[in-house]
């Protein structure tokens, strides 16, 4: 009961606290770094002074980074959180932000323990918005990174778990942000076109250049094992990596594109995980948001992954062509990725030819009905399946393909139609095609002669002329049984139209010869059911 009594009574300020009650909160925090930074403070190394608030503000995943923040420090946070957070720390402010000794100026002894310190200089993180602010500090970081750059490349013992901790807690007080995403649940983005706008560059990128750059090197320097370093470059660290891939900047996108493959490659523990988020990442992108700026490095990444995938292909993969890969020719924006997905589908039918009949019923879905770029993008990939199909599979698939080509045969946009051509130019398509004319050609021998009648454009006219010689040459016979097929049809058409007409006719010279008594048309019977047998008969036709 006493020592409760005692344990509410006010107690003599110490000298620290009293440091910190005297108004400027620069005093209390450039002691701490001064301590963080002493040479015999390993242990106080991490960033818990007022140096690493900014980080804290502003980033979720540095939250362990606090645990080691004196009473007093944690005291004044709540007075000084919004400037901190804008201006770096008062410790920039007030000069105290110095630069560490080289590794050339220190013995090979003392060298890890300087890793240790500039690591943790390096968790300030410097507002990028306004150019003029604590230039001297963010001057005085970039030479530090770049000294950690040239360490970690030239390092000559096994990196232990101390340092694997610090680089990858520096990595993400640097890296690991969230991007302002303003259209990403908007369906806005429908009346733009990603491709024409500007691209956007992060201010903060001569840090971030440099971070991104330590850790290429620390992921693949042979002192790094990846048994200890999978501790740290964990899951959440890899899924933060993800997240970054969304970044306008086309630059970060370019580092973290061949970090995550080489993070892939060394951490084999690592890659079911790192597949299945990638896979997370193109479903959300498919059926809920159409806006990821990241899918075209990602499908990169994927290409060479699918490359070295073996044989016999686990129904995993294929699961993962069927319900991610094939669905990505969905979204409108499918211009901006379609190289790299045209490759990874490709790469799938070239490991199992199997699967080309799955991928040309899976292009047929989703083929464009009124985007003509997009359907000349959709034949050229085609075109790049068809090619390593073999012909089993070529029969499964032939007639609805033939029946979309004759589609585009005819269609009034040239490049469509002349794309749409050009697949008989190449050799083993076109032996595919004239081993099968038999089912092929009837299919498509209308839209020929309709092209070779009345298109607009003299190039496909031209084409479709070389098309149909290829076809009487390689069988005559087949041919003309087409072509005296279709002008009976024609005959018939043209037979129907005449008749449409003329009942259409009888119908308006009764109609003008009731007019002048205002009596009623009475159609007779046999009159009105011609007019219906023949305007049905065209759809029947068809």
């Amino acid at each position: 009961m006493i020592k409760q009594i005692f344990g509410k009574l006010p107690r003599k300020p110490s000298k620290s606290s009293h440091n910190d009650s005297n108004g400027d909160g620069g005093v209390h925090d450039n002691s701490s770094l001064n301590s963080a930074l002493g040479p015999n403070s390993l242990n106080n190394s991490k960033p818990g002074s007022a140096s690493s608030k900014p980080s804290n503000s502003s980033r979720s995943n540095n939250g362990p980074l606090n645990s080691h923040s004196s009473t007093s420090n944690k005291s004044n946070h709540g007075k000084k959180t919004a400037s901190l957070a804008s201006q770096a720390g008062p410790i920039s402010a007030s000069g105290v932000y110095e630069a560490l000794p080289s590794f050339r100026d220190v013995p090979s002894s003392e060298k890890q323990n300087l890793f240790l310190k500039k690591l943790s200089l390096c968790y300030v993180v410097f507002d990028f918005s306004d150019p003029s602010k604590n230039l001297r500090e963010k001057e005085i970081k970039r030479q530090t990174l770049l000294e950690l750059v040239d360490y970690i490349s030239s390092v000559s013992s096994k990196f232990n778990e101390v340092a694997m901790q610090e680089v990858t807690r520096m990595v993400a007080a640097n890296l690991f942000r969230t991007f302002p995403s303003p259209n990403h649940d908007s369906k806005i983005l429908e009346m733009y076109d990603m491709e024409d706008e500007e691209p956007a560059m992060d201010p903060a990128w001569p840090h971030l250049q440099i971070v991104y750059e330590l850790l290429l090197r620390f992921v693949v320097s042979p002192e790094t094992d990846a048994k200890l370093a999978k501790r740290y470059v964990d899951h959440p660290f890899v899924l933060k990596l993800l997240d970054l891939f969304d970044s306008d900047d086309q630059r970060e996108r370019e580092y973290l594109k061949t970090i995550l493959h080489r993070i892939y490659g060394k951490f084999m523990v690592h890659r079911p995980f790192i597949r299945k988020a990638i896979n997370n990442i193109f479903y959300r992108f498919i059926f809920e948001t159409e806006k990821h700026n990241g899918i075209a490095e990602l499908l990169e990444i994927l290409g060479s992954i699918i490359n070295g995938f073996a044989l016999p292909l686990k129904e995993e993969h294929k699961l993962f062509l069927v319900r991610a890969l094939i669905p990505l020719h969905k979204p409108k924006c499918v211009s901006m990725y379609h190289q790299q997905l045209s490759y990874c589908i490709t790469q799938f039918v070239e490991k199992d030819f199997k699967l080309a009949d799955t991928v040309i019923r899976g292009l047929l879905k989703y083929w464009p009905v009124t985007n003509s770029s997009k359907e000349v993008m959709f034949l050229g990939e085609l075109e790049e399946v068809l090619e390593a199909t073999q012909t089993a599979e070529f029969q499964r698939c032939m007639v609805p393909l033939f029946r979309q080509i004759g589609r585009c045969l005819n269609s009034l946009h040239f490049q469509v139609a002349e794309r749409a051509l050009f697949l008989w130019n190449n050799d083993h398509i076109r032996n595919l095609i004239t081993q099968n004319r038999t089912v092929i050609l009837p299919i498509i021998f209308p839209a020929l002669e309709r092209n070779t009648r009345g298109h607009w454009n003299p190039a496909v006219q031209s084409l479709t002329l070389n098309v149909r010689k290829i076809f009487s040459d390689a069988d005559q016979v087949i041919f003309d049984e087409c072509l005296a097929r279709y002008q009976e049809d024609e005959a018939k058409q043209k037979e129907l139209q005449e008749k449409r007409e003329l009942t259409w006719k009888r119908l308006e010279d009764v109609a003008a010869s009731k007019v002048v008594s205002n009596e009623a048309v009475m159609v007779s019977k046999s009159i009105s059911s011609i007019a219906i047998d023949k305007s049905t008969a065209p759809k029947a036709t068809a």
